[in-house]
């Protein structure tokens, strides 16, 4: 049986240079990511060259990376299973494991190279300026980014609100002010009552900041766009790839506008914390509240 391309990667890589094996051990980790660089990209991730890019896609006996990633698409799209992009059917637990902890993070630590500093840098300074936000998310996953950065953002003192009902957004939209933002979150970018809102809100004057994939109609539609590709997913129609992805940029944006508001949002975070940490959920103990201001209740009556 002829080996398959990724088993060809796999067989010459202990015996390359280390440059072009540093270059394989990338397509070996994260194939998928793979697809969607150019030359360069691929080049600065190695710590390698182009020039070293292509001698490595001759070693594997293509005529240069377009080649290469032709053949490998193909595999890819042949291979893995119906429960991950990754896992074969008859993989072992250990197997399991390791391939999705590795494709997770690829995911992750491809977000950097993705980002444009200038567009991230852009959308903070709206956000943090913003006399109000809204957020928009749509389907299960997106909503559940929405809300969460939506929280995020009014603990670091900003007004921001999260919708999830269609209608709502328009009317959320049509309440917007110049100078005011929305956060869009889909990966799908393509929704139309989402576009709608967004339409509405930009006809208000308002600034939109969307996390989706580059070439949507969302994207297509953003003042600021924080567009991220991930790898299909084999079962739900937004992965975990673009899941880890999409909350590793909340993450970002929430730590870079709390340093654009400065010690005014430093200080709520720290007010917050001490408040859970005495009264809420967060706190491993804490007195049962008594509505009576005696204190803890005892079971008895109050007097």
């Amino acid at each position: 049986m002829t080996p398959s391309l990724l088993q060809r990667i796999a067989d010459i890589r202990s015996d390359a240079p280390a440059t072009r094996r540093a270059i394989l051990d990338l397509i070996l980790e994260d194939p998928d990511r793979v697809l969607e660089e150019s030359f360069e990209q691929l080049a600065e991730r190695s710590r390698s060259s182009v020039p070293t890019i292509m001698r490595t896609c001759r070693d594997l006996g293509f005529a240069g990376l377009r080649e290469f990633k032709l053949a490998l698409a193909q595999e890819l799209a042949l291979g893995g299973s119906p429960l991950h992009r990754r896992v074969n059917i008859e993989d072992a637990a250990d197997e399991v494991v390791g391939k999705i902890a590795r494709s997770a993070a690829a995911s992750v630590s491809g977000v950097r190279g993705q980002l444009d500093m200038q567009v991230l840098d852009g959308a903070v300074a709206a956000i943090a300026a913003a006399p109000h936000v809204d957020l928009y998310g749509a389907g299960a996953t997106s909503w559940f980014m929405a809300n969460d950065l939506q929280a995020r953002l009014f603990r670091l003192g900003l007004s921001a609100n999260a919708w999830a009902d269609y209608h709502l957004q328009q009317v959320a939209g049509a309440a917007q002010r110049p100078g005011g933002v929305v956060i869009a979150i889909s990966h799908v970018g393509g929704m139309p009552s989402l576009l709608d809102a967004v339409d509405i809100a930009r006809g208000q004057g308002a600034k939109v900041v969307a996390l989706t994939r580059p070439g949507t109609a969302l994207a297509a539609k953003a003042d600021f766009l924080l567009g991220l590709s991930v790898p299909d997913d084999a079962v739900m129609h937004v992965g975990i790839d673009a899941y880890l992805t999409h909350l590793t940029v909340i993450e970002i944006l929430t730590v870079l506008v709390a340093q654009r508001r400065g010690e005014p949002a430093v200080q709520r975070l720290q007010r917050a914390r001490e408040a859970f940490q005495r009264h809420g959920i967060d706190a491993t103990t804490h007195p049962l509240q008594s509505w009576d201001g005696g204190g803890v209740n005892d079971g008895g009556s109050a007097s």
